[in-house]
């Protein structure tokens, strides 16, 4: 199978994220060194001139790579960053004696059909990941949240995560983190539809 052509730069915690991702894709793929990015002035360097243009984040969904990729978020600005998350799936990388702290496969335990199936939703909504035109179709907005009752709520937190399942993001994203990954992924047609299947509207 043709791996997927990125113009964009990708950014992966470790080397075995990396070998992976390069089964899937066409492009320059960028490590953190797991935490030693955060100490390493001329990695951040190398990420933040990367960013002028555009990168795309994908870290493992767990705490690890939660800390990680708000790091980056943080040195790059907001509009030059494409979040890119896999599932939490349950689960022990076969090269490890064992499983991670929270259980969780990361980015090197994905199979090649979700990395795949992920990225080419990224470019089929953001075709200029890929060199193409930027998209002009429709987003999902702050206040789209708020009148589904994902932010802003009593009961916001649940609904998220019940979102979140329905498109196989992580639990426990915050209202803006989940709102760049939703936007990342799906339509807002899918999203409007998905809320509705769920009863937001009309509960809310």
């Amino acid at each position: 199978m043709d791996k997927i052509k990125l113009s964009l730069p990708v950014i992966v915690e470790g080397k075995y994220d990396k070998i992976k991702l390069m089964s899937v894709v066409d492009a320059t793929v960028i490590t953190t060194d797991g935490f030693g990015v955060f100490n390493n002035a001329e990695k951040r360097a190398v990420i933040r001139r990367l960013g002028e243009n555009g990168v795309i984040i994908l870290c493992d969904s767990d705490g690890a790579g939660k800390l990680i990729r708000s790091h980056l978020s943080g040195i790059i600005p907001p509009d030059k960053v494409y979040q890119l998350y896999v599932p939490q799936i349950k689960g022990k990388e076969k090269r490890k004696a064992k499983a991670s702290a929270e259980g969780l496969l990361g980015v090197e335990g994905m199979s090649s059909d979700i990395l795949r199936e992920r990225i080419l939703s990224l470019v089929s909504l953001h075709p200029e990941v890929a060199g193409g035109e930027k998209s002009i179709s429709e987003t999902v907005t702050k206040t789209d949240f708020y009148f589904a009752g994902l932010s802003g709520g009593e009961n916001s937190r649940v609904r998220r995560d019940m979102l979140a399942a329905e498109v196989s993001l992580p639990a426990g994203m915050s209202a803006n983190a989940l709102l760049s990954a939703i936007n990342m992924i799906i339509t807002k047609e899918v999203f409007n539809s998905i809320c509705g299947k769920l009863d937001f509207y009309k509960e809310n």
